[in-house]
């Protein structure tokens, strides 16, 4: 059975960072690509950024730049470090993964941004 569990998320100040942690089992970690969501109240989820099997790595235009998403398969850890975040980042951040016949997600971690 996947399992996916986020850490790290908090209240930060605007121009400060974060870094959420997804630690994965029951699965081939390097296998699989990873991605990491958000969805603030009352928007679509978004994607924000993604991490093929071999490192490749995309970002929304939104937090290009600003955001490096990273794994570590030794730890089947996915990593989303935020940088100069900002009030609109606010939202509830999740990972996923695709292994077949389904997607499967984390619980989700909230990430506020406010002074």
């Amino acid at each position: 059975q996947v399992q996916l569990v986020e850490s790290g998320g908090g209240l930060v100040q605007p121009g400060g960072s974060l870094r959420l942690s997804c630690a994965a089992s029951g699965m081939i970690f390097s296998m699989y690509a990873m991605n990491w969501y958000r969805q603030a109240p009352g928007k679509q989820r978004e994607r924000v950024a993604a991490i093929s099997s071999s490192g490749v790595t995309n970002y929304a235009d939104s937090v290009k730049g600003r955001f490096t998403i990273s794994r570590d398969n030794a730890k089947n850890t996915v990593y989303l470090q935020m940088n100069s975040l900002k009030p609109e980042d606010t939202a509830v951040y999740s990972c996923n993964t695709y292994r077949a016949p389904r997607y499967y997600w984390g619980q989700g971690t909230q990430v506020t941004v406010s002074s």
